[in-house]
Protein backbone atom coordinates (compact mmCIF):
# COMPACT_ATOMS: atom_id res chain seq x y z
CA UNK A 1 0.00 0.00 0.00
CA UNK A 2 1.46 3.44 -1.36
CA UNK A 3 1.95 5.95 1.68
CA UNK A 4 3.08 9.35 2.02
CA UNK A 5 6.48 8.91 2.90
CA UNK A 6 6.34 11.63 5.86
CA UNK A 7 3.53 9.88 7.36
CA UNK A 8 4.87 6.52 7.34
CA UNK A 9 8.36 8.34 9.10
CA UNK A 10 5.70 9.39 11.89
CA UNK A 11 3.77 6.73 11.93
CA UNK A 12 6.97 4.52 12.58
CA UNK A 13 8.31 6.66 15.32
CA UNK A 14 5.10 7.07 16.90
CA UNK A 15 4.41 3.30 17.47
CA UNK A 16 1.39 3.38 15.12
CA UNK A 17 2.60 -0.27 13.74
CA UNK A 18 3.44 -1.61 16.97
CA UNK A 19 1.39 -4.53 16.78
CA UNK A 20 1.99 -5.40 13.50
CA UNK A 21 5.52 -5.21 13.74
CA UNK A 22 4.63 -7.44 17.29
CA UNK A 23 3.33 -10.19 15.53
CA UNK A 24 5.94 -10.51 12.53
CA UNK A 25 8.60 -10.51 14.85
CA UNK A 26 7.28 -12.81 17.31
CA UNK A 27 7.92 -10.36 20.37
CA UNK A 28 5.44 -7.56 22.55
CA UNK A 29 4.84 -4.50 21.30
CA UNK A 30 6.85 -2.58 23.45
CA UNK A 31 10.13 -4.38 21.67
CA UNK A 32 9.17 -3.38 18.38
CA UNK A 33 11.39 -0.21 18.42
CA UNK A 34 14.21 -1.46 16.40
CA UNK A 35 12.13 -3.12 14.13
CA UNK A 36 10.26 0.27 13.19
CA UNK A 37 14.02 1.78 13.15
CA UNK A 38 14.64 -0.77 10.18
CA UNK A 39 12.00 0.25 8.28
CA UNK A 40 12.71 3.95 8.93
CA UNK A 41 16.10 3.08 8.01
CA UNK A 42 14.84 1.95 4.77
CA UNK A 43 12.64 4.89 3.47
CA UNK A 44 15.92 6.75 3.94
CA UNK A 45 18.31 4.11 1.94
CA UNK A 46 15.39 4.36 -0.96
CA UNK A 47 15.75 8.17 -1.04
CA UNK A 48 19.71 8.68 -0.70
CA UNK A 49 19.51 5.81 -3.69
CA UNK A 50 17.26 7.03 -6.16
CA UNK A 51 16.06 10.89 -5.11
CA UNK A 52 12.71 11.87 -3.44
CA UNK A 53 9.95 10.59 -3.30
CA UNK A 54 6.73 11.17 -2.78
CA UNK A 55 5.20 7.84 -1.66
CA UNK A 56 6.05 4.17 -0.81
CA UNK A 57 5.33 0.78 0.61
CA UNK A 58 6.66 -1.60 2.67
CA UNK A 59 7.21 -5.33 2.30
CA UNK A 60 8.83 -8.14 4.32
CA UNK A 61 9.66 -11.44 3.42
CA UNK A 62 11.34 -14.02 6.16
CA UNK A 63 13.63 -16.96 5.98
CA UNK A 64 12.97 -20.03 6.60
CA UNK A 65 14.17 -23.18 8.59
CA UNK A 66 13.34 -26.96 7.11
CA UNK A 67 12.33 -29.14 9.62
CA UNK A 68 11.61 -32.09 8.43
CA UNK A 69 12.75 -33.57 4.48
CA UNK A 70 15.93 -32.74 3.24
CA UNK A 71 16.25 -32.80 -0.18
CA UNK A 72 13.27 -34.44 -0.54
CA UNK A 73 11.14 -31.87 -2.67
CA UNK A 74 13.16 -32.19 -5.44
CA UNK A 75 12.13 -35.56 -5.96
CA UNK A 76 8.32 -34.35 -5.49
CA UNK A 77 8.59 -35.55 -2.19
CA UNK A 78 7.54 -34.58 1.45
CA UNK A 79 8.84 -31.72 3.56
CA UNK A 80 8.17 -29.75 6.98
CA UNK A 81 9.26 -26.14 7.02
CA UNK A 82 9.01 -22.62 8.71
CA UNK A 83 8.93 -19.19 8.24
CA UNK A 84 11.55 -17.44 11.26
CA UNK A 85 11.31 -14.20 12.75
CA UNK A 86 14.68 -12.61 10.72
CA UNK A 87 13.25 -11.38 7.21
CA UNK A 88 14.43 -9.26 4.49
CA UNK A 89 12.35 -5.94 3.97
CA UNK A 90 11.69 -3.14 1.28
CA UNK A 91 10.83 -0.19 0.17
CA UNK A 92 9.23 0.38 -3.40
CA UNK A 93 8.36 3.73 -4.78
CA UNK A 94 6.99 3.94 -9.13
CA UNK A 95 9.81 5.44 -11.20
CA UNK A 96 8.71 7.14 -14.82
CA UNK A 97 11.52 5.08 -16.74
CA UNK A 98 9.95 2.05 -17.28
CA UNK A 99 12.81 0.34 -15.32
CA UNK A 100 13.20 -1.49 -12.10
CA UNK A 101 15.44 -0.79 -10.01
CA UNK A 102 16.78 -2.82 -7.26
CA UNK A 103 19.40 -1.63 -4.17
CA UNK A 104 20.17 -4.26 -1.64
CA UNK A 105 21.76 -3.10 1.46
CA UNK A 106 25.89 -3.47 0.54
CA UNK A 107 25.44 -4.87 -3.12
CA UNK A 108 25.63 -3.13 -6.62
CA UNK A 109 22.79 -1.44 -7.77
CA UNK A 110 20.22 -4.01 -10.29
CA UNK A 111 18.55 -2.24 -13.39
CA UNK A 112 16.76 -4.22 -15.75
CA UNK A 113 14.45 -2.39 -18.67
CA UNK A 114 10.74 -4.10 -18.35
CA UNK A 115 10.66 -4.09 -22.29
CA UNK A 116 13.19 -6.39 -22.41
CA UNK A 117 12.59 -10.36 -20.63
CA UNK A 118 13.99 -12.19 -22.38
CA UNK A 119 16.67 -14.40 -19.91
CA UNK A 120 19.90 -13.48 -21.04
CA UNK A 121 22.76 -16.74 -20.54
CA UNK A 122 24.93 -14.14 -19.40
CA UNK A 123 23.04 -12.99 -16.17
CA UNK A 124 22.86 -16.91 -15.16
CA UNK A 125 23.67 -17.09 -11.29
CA UNK A 126 23.18 -13.36 -10.92
CA UNK A 127 20.51 -11.27 -9.02
CA UNK A 128 19.77 -9.67 -12.31
CA UNK A 129 18.52 -13.09 -13.71
CA UNK A 130 15.98 -13.47 -10.47
CA UNK A 131 14.38 -9.75 -11.17
CA UNK A 132 14.19 -10.16 -15.20
CA UNK A 133 12.62 -14.11 -14.77
CA UNK A 134 10.09 -12.52 -12.21
CA UNK A 135 9.59 -9.61 -14.03
CA UNK A 136 8.27 -12.01 -16.81
CA UNK A 137 6.34 -14.19 -14.90
CA UNK A 138 4.06 -11.48 -13.60
CA UNK A 139 4.04 -10.13 -17.31
CA UNK A 140 2.65 -13.54 -18.19
CA UNK A 141 0.49 -13.15 -15.31
CA UNK A 142 -1.30 -10.03 -16.78
CA UNK A 143 0.50 -7.95 -14.66
CA UNK A 144 0.68 -4.53 -15.78
CA UNK A 145 4.71 -3.70 -15.02
CA UNK A 146 6.07 0.02 -15.00
CA UNK A 147 8.85 1.61 -13.43
CA UNK A 148 9.85 0.78 -10.17
CA UNK A 149 12.39 1.42 -7.43
CA UNK A 150 12.79 -0.88 -4.63
CA UNK A 151 15.43 -0.48 -1.86
CA UNK A 152 15.98 -3.42 0.25
CA UNK A 153 17.83 -4.25 3.76
CA UNK A 154 17.82 -7.39 5.79
CA UNK A 155 18.99 -9.41 8.49
CA UNK A 156 18.76 -13.04 7.15
CA UNK A 157 22.47 -14.08 6.93
CA UNK A 158 24.01 -14.68 3.65
CA UNK A 159 24.47 -18.35 3.29
CA UNK A 160 23.02 -19.27 6.77
CA UNK A 161 20.51 -21.97 5.26
CA UNK A 162 17.71 -19.86 6.60
CA UNK A 163 16.94 -19.19 3.04
CA UNK A 164 18.24 -15.72 2.06
CA UNK A 165 17.74 -16.48 -1.82
CA UNK A 166 14.57 -17.39 -1.07
CA UNK A 167 13.60 -15.14 1.07
CA UNK A 168 14.69 -12.24 -1.57
CA UNK A 169 12.90 -13.74 -4.47
CA UNK A 170 9.62 -14.10 -2.30
CA UNK A 171 10.19 -9.98 -1.67
CA UNK A 172 10.62 -9.65 -5.07
CA UNK A 173 7.23 -11.39 -5.77
CA UNK A 174 5.21 -9.49 -2.72
CA UNK A 175 6.45 -6.33 -4.39
CA UNK A 176 5.36 -7.31 -8.25
CA UNK A 177 2.30 -8.72 -7.26
CA UNK A 178 1.17 -5.97 -4.63
CA UNK A 179 2.02 -3.22 -7.00
CA UNK A 180 1.24 -4.51 -10.64
CA UNK A 181 -1.80 -7.11 -9.93
CA UNK A 182 -5.36 -6.79 -10.33
CA UNK A 183 -6.00 -10.21 -9.57
CA UNK A 184 -3.38 -10.88 -6.71
CA UNK A 185 -1.85 -14.33 -7.10
CA UNK A 186 -1.88 -16.72 -3.78
CA UNK A 187 1.63 -16.94 -1.79
CA UNK A 188 1.69 -20.49 -3.25
CA UNK A 189 2.35 -18.82 -6.82
CA UNK A 190 4.62 -16.24 -5.91
CA UNK A 191 6.73 -19.14 -4.61
CA UNK A 192 6.19 -21.16 -7.67
CA UNK A 193 7.50 -17.98 -9.73
CA UNK A 194 10.49 -17.20 -7.39
CA UNK A 195 11.35 -21.21 -8.39
CA UNK A 196 10.97 -20.66 -12.25
CA UNK A 197 13.40 -17.69 -12.14
CA UNK A 198 15.93 -19.29 -10.18
CA UNK A 199 15.94 -22.28 -12.21
CA UNK A 200 14.90 -20.57 -16.11
CA UNK A 201 16.63 -17.60 -15.53
CA UNK A 202 19.36 -17.88 -12.77
CA UNK A 203 20.06 -21.45 -13.83
CA UNK A 204 19.90 -22.99 -10.80
CA UNK A 205 17.90 -26.91 -10.21
CA UNK A 206 16.29 -25.83 -6.81
CA UNK A 207 13.49 -27.35 -5.20
CA UNK A 208 10.04 -25.40 -3.99
CA UNK A 209 10.88 -25.70 -0.19
CA UNK A 210 12.64 -22.86 0.17
CA UNK A 211 9.96 -20.39 -1.55
CA UNK A 212 7.18 -21.42 -0.51
CA UNK A 213 8.25 -21.44 3.73
CA UNK A 214 8.99 -18.00 3.30
CA UNK A 215 6.10 -17.20 1.10
CA UNK A 216 3.20 -19.27 3.06
CA UNK A 217 4.31 -18.83 6.60
CA UNK A 218 4.25 -20.19 10.17
CA UNK A 219 4.86 -24.01 10.30
CA UNK A 220 3.49 -26.23 7.35
CA UNK A 221 3.82 -29.67 5.75
CA UNK A 222 4.24 -29.92 1.66
CA UNK A 223 3.74 -32.97 -0.26
CA UNK A 224 5.05 -32.27 -4.14
CA UNK A 225 3.54 -35.26 -5.82
CA UNK A 226 1.66 -32.98 -7.74
CA UNK A 227 4.50 -29.97 -8.48
CA UNK A 228 2.24 -27.98 -10.26
CA UNK A 229 -0.43 -28.04 -7.54
CA UNK A 230 1.01 -29.08 -4.22
CA UNK A 231 -0.56 -30.08 -1.24
CA UNK A 232 0.10 -27.76 1.61
CA UNK A 233 -1.01 -28.32 5.33
CA UNK A 234 -0.85 -25.60 8.38
CA UNK A 235 1.47 -27.47 11.63
CA UNK A 236 0.10 -25.97 14.65
CA UNK A 237 3.03 -25.47 17.05
CA UNK A 238 4.61 -23.78 20.09
CA UNK A 239 8.18 -24.92 20.46
CA UNK A 240 8.43 -23.01 23.44
CA UNK A 241 5.91 -25.04 24.72
CA UNK A 242 7.93 -28.14 24.61
CA UNK A 243 10.73 -26.76 26.48
CA UNK A 244 12.54 -26.64 23.15
CA UNK A 245 14.50 -23.49 21.83
CA UNK A 246 15.24 -23.49 17.67
CA UNK A 247 19.03 -22.68 17.18
CA UNK A 248 20.43 -22.29 13.68
CA UNK A 249 23.87 -22.76 13.63
CA UNK A 250 26.65 -20.71 11.24
CA UNK A 251 29.10 -22.93 10.63
CA UNK A 252 30.87 -20.08 8.92
CA UNK A 253 31.86 -22.29 5.93
CA UNK A 254 30.93 -20.62 2.40
CA UNK A 255 28.61 -22.57 -0.04
CA UNK A 256 29.60 -20.03 -2.94
CA UNK A 257 31.56 -22.67 -4.86
CA UNK A 258 29.17 -25.88 -4.07
CA UNK A 259 26.82 -25.10 -6.91
CA UNK A 260 27.70 -28.54 -8.55
CA UNK A 261 27.82 -30.41 -5.16
CA UNK A 262 24.26 -29.00 -4.82
CA UNK A 263 23.36 -29.89 -8.20
CA UNK A 264 24.75 -33.41 -8.56
CA UNK A 265 21.86 -34.58 -5.99
CA UNK A 266 18.89 -34.00 -8.08
CA UNK A 267 21.00 -35.42 -10.61
CA UNK A 268 22.28 -38.91 -8.70
CA UNK A 269 18.00 -39.26 -7.41
CA UNK A 270 17.10 -38.60 -10.84
CA UNK A 271 18.90 -40.84 -12.78
CA UNK A 272 18.14 -43.66 -10.38
CA UNK A 273 14.83 -42.86 -11.02
CA UNK A 274 15.43 -42.97 -14.25
CA UNK A 275 16.55 -46.66 -14.50
CA UNK A 276 13.36 -47.73 -12.36
CA UNK A 277 10.88 -46.21 -14.97
CA UNK A 278 10.68 -42.66 -13.69
CA UNK A 279 11.44 -39.11 -13.76
CA UNK A 280 11.88 -38.88 -9.85
CA UNK A 281 11.99 -40.79 -7.10
CA UNK A 282 8.57 -39.97 -5.91
CA UNK A 283 7.18 -42.04 -8.87
CA UNK A 284 8.78 -45.33 -8.22
CA UNK A 285 8.13 -47.37 -5.56
CA UNK A 286 10.71 -48.41 -3.02
CA UNK A 287 10.07 -52.14 -3.88
CA UNK A 288 11.03 -51.42 -7.81
CA UNK A 289 14.61 -49.80 -6.04
CA UNK A 290 15.21 -52.40 -4.39
CA UNK A 291 14.76 -54.81 -7.38
CA UNK A 292 16.21 -52.57 -9.89
CA UNK A 293 19.05 -51.80 -7.34
CA UNK A 294 22.24 -53.83 -8.81
CA UNK A 295 21.22 -52.18 -12.15
CA UNK A 296 21.41 -48.69 -10.27
CA UNK A 297 24.67 -49.36 -9.17
CA UNK A 298 26.18 -50.10 -12.08
CA UNK A 299 24.51 -47.53 -14.53
CA UNK A 300 24.38 -44.62 -11.59
CA UNK A 301 26.74 -45.51 -8.67
CA UNK A 302 27.04 -46.13 -5.35
CA UNK A 303 26.56 -42.51 -4.59
CA UNK A 304 23.69 -41.90 -6.35
CA UNK A 305 21.86 -45.42 -4.88
CA UNK A 306 22.51 -44.30 -1.06
CA UNK A 307 21.19 -40.95 -1.46
CA UNK A 308 18.05 -42.48 -2.80
CA UNK A 309 17.92 -45.07 -0.14
CA UNK A 310 18.00 -41.30 1.73
CA UNK A 311 15.15 -39.81 -0.17
CA UNK A 312 12.81 -42.83 0.68
CA UNK A 313 13.52 -42.90 4.45
CA UNK A 314 13.12 -38.88 4.94
CA UNK A 315 10.09 -38.94 2.84
CA UNK A 316 8.19 -41.63 4.82
CA UNK A 317 9.83 -39.53 8.25
CA UNK A 318 7.94 -36.11 7.08
CA UNK A 319 4.20 -37.76 7.94
CA UNK A 320 5.61 -39.26 11.00
CA UNK A 321 7.24 -36.03 12.39
CA UNK A 322 4.06 -34.20 11.45
CA UNK A 323 1.29 -36.74 13.43
CA UNK A 324 4.32 -36.63 16.31
CA UNK A 325 3.75 -32.88 16.03
CA UNK A 326 0.23 -32.76 16.24
CA UNK A 327 0.27 -35.27 19.02
CA UNK A 328 2.22 -32.96 20.91
CA UNK A 329 4.92 -35.85 21.21
CA UNK A 330 7.68 -33.97 21.19
CA UNK A 331 10.26 -37.27 22.01
CA UNK A 332 9.28 -39.03 18.95
CA UNK A 333 9.64 -36.01 17.01
CA UNK A 334 13.37 -35.22 18.54
CA UNK A 335 14.22 -38.95 17.44
CA UNK A 336 13.15 -38.26 13.83
CA UNK A 337 14.62 -35.16 13.65
CA UNK A 338 18.08 -37.11 14.98
CA UNK A 339 17.26 -39.85 12.40
CA UNK A 340 17.03 -37.35 9.43
CA UNK A 341 20.67 -35.71 10.45
CA UNK A 342 22.35 -39.49 10.58
CA UNK A 343 20.61 -40.33 7.01
CA UNK A 344 21.84 -36.54 5.60
CA UNK A 345 25.17 -37.66 7.02
CA UNK A 346 25.59 -41.16 5.85
CA UNK A 347 23.54 -41.12 2.33
CA UNK A 348 22.86 -38.61 1.63
CA UNK A 349 26.28 -36.98 1.82
CA UNK A 350 25.48 -33.02 2.21
CA UNK A 351 27.38 -33.22 5.10
CA UNK A 352 31.08 -33.20 3.96
CA UNK A 353 32.07 -31.79 0.44
CA UNK A 354 34.01 -34.11 -1.82
CA UNK A 355 37.77 -34.24 -1.29
CA UNK A 356 37.72 -31.43 1.21
CA UNK A 357 39.78 -32.32 4.11
CA UNK A 358 41.07 -29.40 6.23
CA UNK A 359 37.51 -27.83 5.97
CA UNK A 360 34.84 -29.71 7.52
CA UNK A 361 33.30 -26.70 8.96
CA UNK A 362 29.75 -28.37 8.95
CA UNK A 363 30.94 -31.83 10.37
CA UNK A 364 32.69 -30.02 13.60
CA UNK A 365 29.69 -28.05 13.98
CA UNK A 366 27.42 -31.30 14.59
CA UNK A 367 29.68 -32.95 16.54
CA UNK A 368 30.18 -30.31 18.87
CA UNK A 369 26.40 -29.70 19.03
CA UNK A 370 25.81 -33.36 19.78
CA UNK A 371 28.37 -33.07 22.50
CA UNK A 372 27.23 -29.96 23.84
CA UNK A 373 23.77 -31.51 24.21
CA UNK A 374 24.79 -35.13 25.78
CA UNK A 375 21.76 -36.96 24.26
CA UNK A 376 19.13 -34.32 24.47
CA UNK A 377 17.15 -32.14 22.20
CA UNK A 378 18.36 -33.08 18.46
CA UNK A 379 20.73 -32.20 15.61
CA UNK A 380 21.02 -32.03 12.12
CA UNK A 381 22.36 -30.28 8.95
CA UNK A 382 19.96 -27.76 8.01
CA UNK A 383 19.15 -26.51 4.29
CA UNK A 384 21.00 -27.65 1.18
CA UNK A 385 24.32 -28.96 3.20
CA UNK A 386 27.93 -28.69 2.44
CA UNK A 387 28.39 -25.55 3.95
CA UNK A 388 26.33 -23.02 6.17
CA UNK A 389 24.17 -24.31 9.09
CA UNK A 390 23.06 -26.61 11.54
CA UNK A 391 19.87 -27.06 13.42
CA UNK A 392 19.53 -27.90 16.77
CA UNK A 393 16.66 -28.25 18.96
CA UNK A 394 17.94 -27.52 22.12
CA UNK A 395 15.77 -27.80 25.48
CA UNK A 396 15.60 -24.28 27.19
CA UNK A 397 17.12 -25.25 30.81
CA UNK A 398 20.53 -26.08 28.38
CA UNK A 399 20.12 -22.75 26.40
CA UNK A 400 22.51 -20.11 27.51
CA UNK A 401 25.49 -22.51 28.25
CA UNK A 402 24.61 -24.33 24.78
CA UNK A 403 25.04 -21.31 23.05
CA UNK A 404 28.21 -19.89 25.03
CA UNK A 405 30.02 -23.14 24.39
CA UNK A 406 29.24 -22.99 20.42
CA UNK A 407 29.89 -19.29 19.86
CA UNK A 408 33.29 -20.28 21.90
CA UNK A 409 33.91 -22.48 19.17
CA UNK A 410 32.13 -20.60 15.73
CA UNK A 411 32.61 -16.90 16.95
CA UNK A 412 30.31 -14.67 18.61
CA UNK A 413 26.95 -14.17 16.59
CA UNK A 414 27.01 -17.65 14.99
CA UNK A 415 24.20 -19.64 17.15
CA UNK A 416 20.79 -18.08 16.01
CA UNK A 417 18.27 -18.16 18.52
CA UNK A 418 14.78 -18.02 16.13
CA UNK A 419 10.69 -17.69 16.73
CA UNK A 420 8.55 -19.26 14.03
CA UNK A 421 6.76 -16.31 12.32
CA UNK A 422 2.89 -16.76 11.54
CA UNK A 423 3.09 -15.28 8.65
CA UNK A 424 4.95 -14.87 5.56
CA UNK A 425 5.67 -12.60 2.72
CA UNK A 426 3.98 -9.30 3.93
CA UNK A 427 2.88 -6.42 2.97
CA UNK A 428 3.29 -3.74 5.57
Amino acid sequence: MMKNISVWKQELADGVHASRLAYLYCCTAAETAAQAARYSALLEGLENTFGAHTEAALYSAPGRTEIGGNHTDHQHGRVIAGSVNIDMIAAAAPNSLNQLRVQSEGYDLCVIDLADLAPRKEEENTTMSLLRGECEAFRQRGAKLSGLDVYISSNVPKGSGVSSSAAFEVLIGVVLNDCFMTEKVSPIEIAQIGQWAENVYFGKPCGLMDQMASSVGNIITIDFADPAHPDVEPVRVDFSKAGLALCILDSGADHADLTDEYAAIPADCRAVAAVCGGEVLRQVPFDTFLAKLPECRKQCGDRAVLRAFHFYADNDRVPAQVAALRNVDFDSFLRLVNDSGNSSWEYLQNVIPAGYKEHQEVAVTIAAAKHFLGGKGAVRVHGGGFAGTVQAFVPLDLLDEFKANMEAILGKGHCHVLSIRPEGGAVL
